[in-house]
Order: C-alpha cells, then structure tokens, then sequence
C-alpha cells in the first residue's frame, strides 16, 4: 500500500509530553477489536519541533497570506470591472484568484491560530470538514489549469477560430465543470478518509488534516482506502496534466513557427513561466498522493515521510497561491494599464 499504518511517531512521541500537546495520545496503534475510547478530536503537531522559530514561522505565513488575499483580491476586483479584461483568458483567471484565496484559507488561519495557542487540537467534524475544503478547492484549481492550458492552445494555435470555441456559454461550462468535479471528487476522499475507526494516537504530525496523513491513525486496515485516493489521484492529477502537456507541446510547435524572434521569445516567456507553476503545483501533489512505498525499512520510512510531507504540502497549499497572480496575471501587460488606470501601480 502507498501509506502506513503507524503509531504516533518518534518525533510525536517526543513532542507528546510537551505543555501544549497534553491531550496527545501515546503507545501502540490498538488493533480494531480493541476495547478503545474512539478519538473525538486530533492533536495538529504543524511546526512544533522547532519552537524558537514560531515567532518568525508565524510572520512568514501571516506575510504570505496577506500577499495571497492582496493580489488575488486585485484580479478579481480588476477582471470584474475593467471591460478590457473582459475576455476568456480573464475570465479564468479570476476563477483561479476565486479558489487560491480560498484554498489557502482552508489550512493557513488555522495553523496561524496554533503558532499562538497553547492548544492544537482540533474535532473530528472541523478535520473533516477542513480536509473537504482543502480537496475540493484543490482539485477545482487541477481541472480549472487544465482548462487555462487548452484557452491559451486555441488563442495561440487557433486565433481565428478563438471567438466561436470559446465563447461566454463555453467559458462558463467549463469553469463550472471545474468547480463542480473538484467538490464531487473531495465527498469521495473525506468520505473513505473519515468513515473510518480512530481510536489510538491521535497526533497528526502536519499542519492541517490532510487525508494522507489522517489515514495513518486509523486503528483498522486502510488497503481499500488508499486505492480509492490512488485512484482519484490519477483522474485529479495525471490526465489534467496530460492534458496541460498536450496543449502546452503543441503551443511550443506554434511558437516555433513564428516568423519573428521577438514574439517567439516573448511567447516562449511566457509559457515557460506557466508550466513552471504547474509543474510546481501538479508535481509536489503527485509526490504526496501517488508516490510508491519507500524501498526503505518502515522507520526509515518513517522519519523520511514525516520529513517532506508537510513542506511539499506547503508548495501546493500556500506557495502557488501567492505564485499565480505573480505568474498569470499581474505581470500582464493588460494587467498593468489596469492597475494604472486605478492608481495602483506606479508610473514609470
């Protein structure tokens, strides 16, 4: 299987008898059949391992949020009432602003709150409905880029056919569609996530409840479980990539063509600077949900996935969403002249 079974960790273990986890459980996962108390909340660890930094830790994330909400806030102000920004690529774009503030809302105030709390526990009903949140707007945001790669193929490899196949009714189909999978696909995931028995540790060594993560401190077997989040994964992850790839390589065929330097750099540039947040993005995801089980010993195991789970979970829910406005759209030129015309970008 892709995840494990574990107990509270070594590095849990350790935190366990700190003052601010008094309520972290110890000792062996119990089998099923146990006579167990059922846990009714989970203990967040987040950054708790390294306590001299969470003055610092928590201005980082305070900063990134505010720049998230500050940016994104101005493309949708921007794209809704500038009438030159009235167009598909726009339109998309401020569907992406829509779901990044609220994507990153789903976990960061949260872990705020924690890096000034003596308390990080959290129900079972705010950890399920945390970790919906958190799925649905991601997988929105996976199907919603996929659909911004196939925008940018007609408008570059198809201009003269753009107006008719993307049109008002066609955009609106398609962000919808993107909203819409992302909220059906999240029931599936928290519903095999959290239907299942938790009643050992409690101790959730990451920052938010994430269904990985949860699935470890379930006190039964968790094969069928994985196979469906697997199974997700490909249909949230790999064919919308695919699909990001696909237009993107026939996009770079068009550059290529292109009779002038200027605008095939100018281009190129762009498109460069595209792929690299959604590899950033798709990437770090599939790492979490689809890597293969460590060729390690489970201790080793272990420690690695305690390691990089919470930091590549910060590429995908707080570092892309303050990238994206920066990539897509305030870098702009239409984007630029719009912030000008209010007053908000400096004359130069």
């Amino acid at each position: 299987t892709i995840l494990q079974l574990s107990s509270c960790f070594p590095t849990i273990s350790s935190i366990s008898s700190h003052p601010l986890f008094p309520s972290c459980s110890k000792g062996p996962m119990p089998a099923a059949n146990e006579n167990q108390t059922v846990v009714k909340e989970f203990v967040l660890v987040g950054f708790a391992s390294i306590p001299s930094s969470q003055g610092l830790l928590f201005a980082l994330f305070l900063a990134i949020y505010v720049v998230t909400l500050a940016s994104n806030g101005i493309i949708i102000t921007l794209t809704s009432t500038d009438p030159n920004l009235d167009t598909p690529m726009y339109y998309f774009l401020r569907n992406l602003s829509v779901i990044d503030i609220c994507y990153i809302s789903s976990t960061v105030p949260q872990l705020l709150v924690h890096f000034l709390s003596h308390t990080r526990t959290i129900s079972m009903l705010a950890c399920a409905t945390q970790n919906y949140a958190f799925f649905a707007f991601g997988v929105t945001e996976c199907f919603l880029l996929a659909v911004m790669s196939y925008d940018r193929y007609v408008a570059i490899c198809n201009p003269l056919h753009y107006s008719v196949v993307m049109s008002h009714q066609a955009c609106a189909k398609l962000a919808a569609g993107s909203w819409v999978s992302g909220f059906l696909h999240s029931v599936v995931l928290t519903v095999f996530t959290f239907h299942l028995p938790f009643c050992g540790p409690n101790c959730i060594d990451h920052f938010f409840c994430e269904a990985p993560q949860v699935l470890k401190l379930a006190c039964t077997n968790t094969y069928v479980n994985e196979l469906v989040i697997f199974a997700v994964a490909v249909l949230v992850l790999i064919i919308p990539l695919s699909l990001v790839f696909v237009s993107y390589s026939r996009i770079l065929a068009t550059i290529l063509q292109m009779s002038t330097a200027a605008g095939r750099r100018k281009t190129f540039s762009t498109c460069a600077s595209h792929l690299t947040v959604v590899s950033l993005f798709y990437g770090a995801a599939i790492f979490m949900y689809m890597r293969p089980r460590s060729t390690h010993s489970p201790q080793q195991d272990k420690m690695i996935s305690l390691f990089y789970d919470k930091y590549i979970s910060l590429l995908y829910g707080a570092v892309t969403p303050i990238l994206n406005p920066l990539i897509y759209s305030l870098r702009n030129k239409d984007v630029k002249e719009a912030l000008r015309n209010r007053h908000l970008a400096p004359i130069h």
